[in-house]
């Protein structure tokens, strides 16, 4: 690989300096670097961020290719400024055996716009049943480390203590999708004053914050880590904050659209709002910025769930759950946490790239922008104004809430040890 310098970019938003690229790593980290032998990259005061890591995105393959492939979706994560990123499990076939998550390591090897880890199943189908083959998961070449039943909750306990005291032995992690079934029969969005209005079966907050305080209690118990999947609530929130103050080994995560949409979108009908857990309210918007700004929630992820057209375009209740989010996830995280103050680009890296390469073992990324490191990185423009396009995404999906919005901030270079994936915005 040929050399590259990065020219006065803000690293961490801090003071313009240059860097400079050598093969696979970082060579030097300084001011007037010379250029000799370099491709020059011009930053002009941009932003640059270690690669985003993100530890949870559905990318559909195998079995669901009409939504996305694991081609399509590295392409998106590195459209977003993402390295790295955690596929769920949730595949045909769930990807509850060695076999199916070493097949989505390798298709991640061969798409080689960002690292591919597959996370593994914790029960077989996904049925909350029996535990899946986690030892053999982690001894394969995909060495899973982070396991979800995400779109279903383990919501035995005897199952997840199981789970939790399995993983404990090869320092695993259990993301559980907070959610108890028989609270949200029948749910199509938030329970509250809306759900009321328009009739629609009610997702109650309850139904998430029980499964988390069940689950801290049984990773205090067992003495295992456990990381809640896309908190949605305040009283989720507090919970958390407890449990962190006793010394539990709890993470959870925040997904961008949880930090800017409330559930009086809903009152428009359009599936594109539709998702779980459910779009909540004002209230537990700010909570879930202020816990996000004070360390209580660890990380920002996107849950990119795409769907095909004709699963979203159709009436309310028949339509899928979920949005694409790797295109658009630093865009709302710099309008709603770096523009209004709460986050600086420092605290961005750690919640974006630092904490999740930490929680889910994703070997080079997440490092600091200095020599020696690999050069995994993300150069930002956040002075970027304008509309969100999804007719631009590289997702084979479209299912944005986002469309027509204006949004800050456009990622122009993503670097995957050295090479570039993205160059003024356009894949490589």
């Amino acid at each position: 690989m040929s050399k590259i310098l990065i020219r006065g970019a803000k690293v961490l938003g801090g003071e313009a300096q240059d860097v400079l690229v050598d093969g696979e790593t970082v060579a030097e980290v300084g001011s007037g670097l010379s250029d000799e032998g370099a491709t020059v990259v011009e930053a002009d005061g941009r932003i640059l961020l270690p690669g985003l890591v993100d530890l949870h995105t559905h990318l559909r393959e195998p079995g669901r290719e009409d939504s996305e492939t694991v081609l399509t979706g590295t392409r998106a994560a590195a459209s977003g400024g993402f390295t790295s990123v955690f596929a769920m499990a949730n595949t045909f076939p769930v990807a509850d055996t060695a076999g199916v998550v070493e097949q989505v390591w390798r298709l991640g090897k061969e798409s080689g716009y960002c690292d591919v880890q597959p996370i593994g199943a914790v029960t077989v189908g996904l049925e909350g049943k029996k535990l899946a083959e986690l030892g053999a998961m982690h001894e394969s070449a995909a060495g899973v480390t982070v396991f979800s039943d995400d779109g279903k909750c383990v919501d035995d306990a005897v199952i997840m203590r199981r789970a939790l005291e399995y993983v404990k032995a090869f320092g695993g992690v259990v993301a559980q999708h907070a959610q108890e079934p028989r609270l949200t029969e029948g749910a199509q969005m938030n329970e509250g004053v809306v759900s009321a209005e328009l009739g629609l079966g009610g997702w109650p907050a309850v139904a998430e914050e029980s499964i988390i305080a069940r689950d801290v209690l049984l990773a205090e118990h067992v003495g295992s880590r456990v990381h809640i999947c896309h908190l949605s609530t305040a009283g989720s929130v507090e919970i958390v904050r407890w449990a962190k103050s006793r010394g539990i080994d709890v993470t959870a995560e925040v997904t961008p659209h949880h930090l800017l949409l409330t559930d009086e979108l809903v009152r428009t009908y359009n599936p594109v709002y539709k998702v779980n857990p459910p779009l909540r309210t004002e209230r537990d918007v700010m909570a879930l910025r202020e816990a996000l700004a004070d360390g209580t929630i660890d990380i920002v992820a996107t849950d990119h769930a795409p769907h095909p057209h004709e699963d979203k375009d159709c009436e309310w209740g028949a339509a899928a759950m979920g949005m694409v989010g790797l295109e658009t996830a630093l865009s709302v995280v710099q309008h709603t946490m770096v523009d209004t103050g709460l986050l600086t680009w420092a605290g961005v890296a750690e919640r974006m790239a630092h904490t999740p390469a930490r929680i889910g073992g994703a070997t080079g990324h997440g490092r600091p922008v200095s020599a020696g490191e690999p050069a995994n990185l993300t150069l930002v423009d956040p002075a970027y104004r304008g509309p969100v396009d999804p007719a631009g995404f590289a997702s084979r999906s479209r299912n944005t809430p986002y469309e027509g919005r204006e949004l800050p901030g456009r990622v122009t270079h993503t670097w995957l040890r050295g090479r570039a994936t993205l160059v003024d915005g356009k894949l490589q």
